[in-house]
């Protein structure tokens, strides 16, 4: 089956970056007592647009064109066949509850957004390694030292905030 914009149905990835840059993977063992691989900020791919929240609301970008880098890791989470101005509809609805000073690190973040979208989309949730990453760094005697840091690392990702002019524009931005 095709799928493209104009079909109702588009592959979909999750793109996972590390906001650690690799520094969580080597330090967490000598502060947090375990091994944490990434703080890891997810968008998802699909309608040919990389879709995530951040510092400014619900954003988009061409896929792995944030200003945290290329991902870490993609993962395939499958295809949808919702079409596009469905889902649009679905992310407005959803802008409400991702709103720029709603945005917490380890609490409502990027996570929390690509989990509802992908469940939205395909009626599963993503990885739970990254669901579950906040729980698992506060429960150490060390995380809950290391939020003002992980909080300074939320700033804003490079992507256009979703508006419905920002909508409007082609799928592909420039």
């Amino acid at each position: 089956m095709a799928t493209g914009p104009g079909t109702g149905s588009s592959g979909i990835q999750l793109n996972i970056y590390d906001l650690s840059r690799g520094l969580a993977a080597q330090l967490s063992p000598a502060f947090l007592g375990k091994q944490i691989d990434g703080v890891w900020h997810t968008g998802i791919v699909v309608y040919g647009l990389e879709y995530f929240f951040g510092g400014m609301g619900i954003e988009f970008c061409n896929p792995g064109c944030t200003v945290i880098g290329s991902p870490t890791k993609v993962v395939d989470l499958g295809e949808t066949h919702v079409p596009k101005d469905v889902f649009m509809d679905y992310l407005f609805e959803l802008s409400s509850e991702y709103l720029p000073e709603k945005y917490d690190l380890l609490e409502h973040n990027c996570n929390n957004f690509t989990n509802d979208v992908s469940q939205f989309l395909t009626g599963k949730p993503i990885p739970s390694y990254i669901t579950g990453l906040p729980k698992e760094i506060l429960d150490t005697p060390f995380g809950a030292q290391m939020r003002p840091l992980l909080d300074v690392m939320s700033g804003p990702n490079g992507g256009t905030p979703l508006t419905q002019q920002s909508a409007d524009k082609p799928t592909k931005m420039p």
